[in-house]
């Protein structure tokens, strides 16, 4: 269900859109890319998804602060939202209700008489006041110049450059991987830090090799950053059910097979071999690196 807390707002005020997904205990649903249905609006906030469990029912709450910059009747459409029986392999969709509602200007009486404005307050000048800011610019100046001759000192006495070697991004991240893969955590019973770290590792890949703020993102924010950049189209789709079955188990407290566990190591691997770059390009960012 999909619901905003008012039909009727001013150009500009902030609005709350919520979705909400009802299901029993045994139904599991994929995330859904809830910003792809909120192109029309302005998104101020996405908070992280909420989940409520009473009795035999589950609730998943998506919610969002969003605005709107001009007057008219704005129309959010369905949303569609994945499922599947827990145990089961073949998937379906529900769709949300649409929602509605109209933004309006101010409005200007036209009868009412312009104002004058005030005239401006006179303060007067404290001299001591004056005095003490002048005396702290004098401090502040010598201190700063102290400390840039002092760093010039420094720096002039450096007889041997160092030379940053920058190890590329997929060989860190196949190392992190294979490091993670080693302890065997999900084995021992740790499920939420595993999928904890292998997001983190592959988040941090993000950053490295697309330049993406990754680890500041949620998932749907992360995804739609991602479909801009043409390299990373190839693992779109697989990266968008890595993270979402990762935020099931960290958000929702989902407990997956094992073999889920296992094809999370497959998935984080496969990300970073199919966007590792071309031989020219790691060339070009090693010089950029020096």
């Amino acid at each position: 269900m999909a619901s905003v807390d008012s039909s009727n707002y001013l150009v500009g005020d902030y609005i709350n859109y919520t979705l909400e997904v009802r299901t029993p205990e045994d139904i599991e649903i994929t995330y859904p890319v809830i910003i792809d249905s909120l192109d029309q609006v302005e998104i101020i906030k996405e908070y992280e998804p909420e989940i409520i469990e009473s009795d035999d029912l589950k609730s998943t709450r998506f919610h969002f602060i969003i605005s709107y910059y001009d007057s008219s009747e704005v129309n959010i459409s369905s949303i569609p939202v994945e499922y599947k029986t827990i145990g089961d392999t073949i998937s379906q969709i529900v769709f949300s209700n649409p929602v509605t509602f109209n933004v309006h200007t101010v409005e200007v009486s036209a009868d009412t008489d312009i104002e004058d404005v005030k005239s401006p307050i006179t303060i007067p000048l404290d001299w001591k006041l004056v005095l003490l800011w002048i005396l702290i610019g004098i401090v502040v100046l010598g201190t700063a110049y102290f400390l840039y001759l002092r760093y010039m000192k420094r720096k002039s006495e450096e007889l041997v450059e160092k030379k940053i070697i920058k190890i590329p991004a997929h060989i860190k991240a196949l190392t992190e991987l294979d490091n993670l893969e080693k302890e065997q955590l999900w084995q021992k019973g740790l499920i939420k830090d595993y999928h904890s770290n292998i997001t983190g590792i592959v988040r941090r890949y993000f950053e490295d090799r697309f330049e993406l703020p990754a680890l500041e993102l949620t998932t749907s924010e992360s995804m739609s950053e991602l479909r801009k950049v043409i390299e990373a189209e190839v693992i779109y789709n697989t990266t968008n059910q890595f993270l979402n079955n990762a935020d099931l188990v960290k958000f929702a407290k989902f407990i997956p097979l094992d073999s889920v566990n296992d094809e999370m190591m497959t998935q984080a691997k496969e990300i970073v071999n199919k966007t590792i770059p071309v031989e020219k390009e790691i060339v070009e960012q090693e010089e950029v690196n020096v």
